[in-house]
C-alpha cells in the first residue's frame, strides 16, 4: 500500500519535499509570458530570377560545354560534389570534412550549447544541498550577564537544504527556450561549416587544376617562341630578315615569360590554401594531380523551390534560431518584472559529539516561503525588456536580410551558369578559329607570303584563346559548385538527420 504524502509519522523534510513536488508540477504547467516564436513566412515567389530561366543552357560542341538542364523542384544531392564524377576531387572533400579543425570547432560549439540547455533545465527543479561541518568556539560569560567564562566547545552539525523558485510566469522556461534556440543556431553553424568547407575544397581544386593547365600552356608557348627566336636570329645572320623582326620576336617572348611568375605564385597560394582546408600543413600536403578534362560537368542541375531554400539553407536556419532566441528573451525580461515566489526548507542535526548526531533532541528544521515583487530598480527592468524587444526587431530584420542574400546568391549562380555556357561556347569557337588561323599564317610565313608581325599577332591570339578556354571551363565548373552551395547543399540528408555533436553527458548535479 502506498504511503500518503502527509503521513504524520514522517519527518518534516519528507512532508515538505512531497508538497514541493506537487507545487513544482503546478509551476511547470503555468503560463509563459512573452511572445511565442513563429517562423516568418518565406517570400511569396515561385522563382529566383526576374525572368524565367530557359530549361537548358547553351552548349559548345567538342568541349565540356554540353548543355545543362535545370530540374526545378529537385533538391541538391547529399554528397553533391560526387556529381563531378572525379575520384580525386571526392577524396579531397572527404578528407577535409574528416580532418579540418573548423569542423571540430563547430562540433565542440554545438556540444557546448547542448550542455547549456541541460544546465538551464536545472532551474525548473528544486535545488538540494547537503552540508556538514565542525566548529570550535569559545564564548564569554559577559554575553549572558555573568563574570565567568564558558569552556571551549566543539559543535558538529549536518543538514539538508531544499530551495525552489516557482516559475509561475515562465521566465525559466523562456530561458530554456532561448538556450535551445542557441543550440539550434550552433547546429546550423555546423551545417554551414560542412557546406562552406566542401564548396571551398571543390572551388580551390578546380582553380589549382586551372592554374596548372594555364601554366603548362604558357610554358609551351614560351618554348615555341624561343624556337622562333632562334630561327629569327639565324635568318637575320644570313640577311633573310631584319633586326626589327628579331627584336619583335624577342619582345613577344619576354612578354609571355612575364606571365609565368604570377601563375606560379597563384598556384602555390592555392595549394597552400588546399592544405589548410584538408587539415594539414603545406609541407604535409599530398594530392594526386587533378585535370580539368577528368572533371565531369553535371548535366542535370537540381533547383530547389524557394520555400525549400528557406527551410534547408544553413545560414537561414541560423538566422531563424537567433530570431527564436530573441523572441524567448522578451519573455525572460517580461517575467523578471513580475512577482516571484520562493520556497526554502532545511532539516539537520547539531551535537557536541559526532556520534550524537541524529540522536534524540539534536534535530532542527525550518520552512520558509517568500514573495518578491520588483518595485524600483532604477529603470533597469523596463530597459531590459525594451532592449529585448529591440533585439527581437533586429533579429527579424537580420533574418530578412539573410533570406534576401540567399535568394540573390541562387539567382547569381543560376544566371552565371547560363552566361558561362554562352561564354564557353564562344571561347571554344574562338580557340578553334585562332588555332586554324595560326596554322594558316605559319604556312604562309614559310612560303614568304606574310611577315613576322602577322605571325606574332596570330601566336598572340592563339595564346589568349587557349588560356581563355581553360578559364571558361573552370568558371563553368566552379559556378556549378557555387549553385549547389547556394541551394544549401543538403549534405546531412544522407544520414537522414541533421548533424549533431557527440551525445552530451548527463549531469548528476
Amino acid at each position: 500500500m502506498s504511503r500518503p504524502c502527509f503521513d504524520v509519522k514522517s519527518d518534516a523534510l519528507a512532508s515538505v519535499a512531497c508538497a514541493l513536488g506537487m507545487l513544482v508540477v503546478v509551476s511547470m504547467a503555468g503560463c509563459a509570458v512573452g511572445p511565442d516564436y513563429r517562423r516568418p513566412a518565406a517570400p511569396a515567389v515561385d522563382r529566383y530570377t526576374a525572368k524565367p530561366l530557359p530549361a537548358i543552357t547553351a552548349a559548345a560542341r567538342g568541349t565540356d560545354g554540353d548543355a545543362q538542364r535545370f530540374l526545378l523542384g529537385r533538391d541538391v544531392p547529399a554528397r553533391w560534389w560526387t556529381t563531378f564524377d572525379n575520384d580525386e576531387l571526392t577524396r579531397r572533400v572527404d578528407t577535409a570534412l574528416a580532418h579540418s579543425p573548423s569542423i571540430t570547432a563547430a562540433r565542440a560549439a554545438l556540444r557546448q550549447a547542448q550542455e547549456n540547455v541541460g544546465a538551464a533545465r536545472g532551474d525548473l527543479y528544486p535545488s538540494l544541498d547537503a552540508n556538514a561541518g565542525v566548529t570550535r568556539q569559545k564564548q564569554s560569560g559577559a554575553s549572558f550577564g555573568g563574570a565567568f567564562t564558558f569552556p571551549p566547545l566543539t559543535v558538529y552539525n549536518t543538514s539538508v537544504k531544499i530551495g525552489y523558485v516557482f516559475d509561475l510566469f515562465g521566465g525559466v522556461r523562456r530561458g530554456i527556450e532561448a538556450q535551445a534556440a542557441l543550440a539550434d543556431y550552433q547546429r546550423a553553424q555546423l551545417e554551414a561549416t560542412y557546406l562552406t568547407l566542401a564548396a571551398n575544397v571543390v572551388t580551390a581544386s578546380l582553380q589549382e587544376a586551372s592554374l596548372r593547365e594555364q601554366l603548362h600552356a604558357t610554358e609551351q608557348i614560351v618554348a615555341m617562341q624561343r624556337q622562333q627566336l632562334a630561327i629569327a636570329q639565324k635568318q637575320q645572320a644570313i640577311g633573310a630578315t631584319s633586326l626589327t623582326d628579331t627584336l619583335a620576336v624577342r619582345a613577344q617572348l619576354t612578354n609571355t615569360q612575364t606571365l609565368l611568375p604570377p601563375l606560379r605564385k597563384q598556384l602555390a597560394v592555392t595549394r597552400n590554401q588546399l592544405a589548410t582546408y584538408l587539415g594539414v600543413t603545406p609541407a604535409q600536403l599530398e594530392m594526386q594531380p587533378l585535370r580539368l578534362d577528368t572533371v565531369h560537368l553535371p548535366r542535370d542541375i537540381p533547383v530547389s523551390l524557394p520555400s525549400r531554400l528557406v527551410a534547408q539553407r544553413p545560414d537561414i536556419q541560423a538566422a531563424s534560431a537567433q530570431l527564436h532566441a530573441a523572441t524567448a528573451q522578451v519573455g525572460v525580461a517580461t517575467a523578471a518584472m513580475l512577482p516571484q515566489i520562493s520556497l526554502s526548507a532545511s532539516a539537520g542535526s547539531s551535537a557536541l559529539r559526532a556520534g550524537d548526531l541524529f540522536s534524540a533532541g539534536t534535530g532542527a528544521w525550518s520552512l520558509g516561503l517568500g514573495l518578491t515583487q520588483p518595485l524600483f530598480h532604477g529603470g533597469q527592468l523596463i530597459s531590459r525588456k525594451r532592449a529585448a524587444q529591440a533585439g527581437l526587431d533586429k533579429a527579424l530584420a537580420d533574418w530578412q536580410g539573410v533570406v534576401l542574400a540567399a535568394f540573390q546568391n541562387v539567382a547569381d549562380a543560376l544566371q552565371a551558369l547560363q552566361f558561362d555556357a554562352q561564354g564557353l561556347a564562344a571561347q571554344a569557337t574562338a580557340a578553334q578559329t585562332a588555332t586554324r588561323q595560326l596554322h594558316l599564317i605559319r604556312r604562309q610565313y614559310r612560303l614568304g607570303a606574310t611577315g613576322y608581325l602577322n605571325l606574332l599577332n596570330a601566336e598572340r591570339g592563339f595564346q589568349q584563346a587557349r588560356i581563355g578556354l581553360i578559364q571558361a571551363r573552370t568558371a563553368r565548373l566552379s559556378d556549378t559548385a557555387a549553385l549547389y552551395a547556394a541551394l544549401g547543399g543538403n549534405w546531412h540528408r544522407e544520414a537522414g538527420s541533421k548533424p549533431t555533436a557527440s551525445t552530451p553527458s548527463t549531469a548528476s548535479n
